[in-house]
């Protein structure tokens, strides 16, 4: 599983024209299943995502979560994130998990998101979504299950 993490001020997603999630401060996390990804890899990485510690304190120092400053979630599923680019120049995405698994992954996603945060809003599976934030830092950071468990 793969989850870019970004700390934002606002965000918002639309599909056909109609806005279908949108959230004030807190993170927009576009999140990528693999077909060998399990419910405990997500709720691994929704965890590490949740704890992290990138909001700043009284100090300004990026110590505080998004549950130690109220912050909001923004869930979007991003198969891309899973793109070989290794031969050629057309992305392969055979590492994204099958639409029926990543679904499933994606929704436990934002239902393991609700232990955190008071509001999770999320885009719609499969749909061509446009996605809309202001990204606050920029701070962005890249989950990786390989590299984190």
């Amino acid at each position: 599983m793969k989850i870019v993490v970004q700390r934002v001020k606002e965000a918002s997603v639309t599909v056909d024209g109609q806005v279908v999630g949108r959230i004030g401060a807190g993170f927009l996390a576009l999140v990528g299943a693999a077909e060998e990804d399990t419910e405990q890899t997500v709720e691994k990485m929704v965890d590490k995502m949740c704890k992290l510690r990138i909001f700043p304190d009284s100090e300004g120092k990026t110590n505080l979560s998004l549950k130690d400053v109220g912050g909001e979630l923004l869930v979007v599923s991003q198969f891309t994130l899973y793109a070989d680019c290794k031969k050629g120049n057309r992305p392969s995405f055979v590492k994204a998990g099958s639409p029926d698994k990543a679904k499933k992954l994606y929704e436990h996603a934002v239902d393991r998101c609700r232990l955190y945060a008071d509001k999770v809003e999320h885009g719609i599976f499969g749909a061509d979504m446009k996605v809309s934030l202001v990204n606050d830092g920029p701070f962005t950071i890249l989950l990786d299950s390989e590299e984190l468990f």
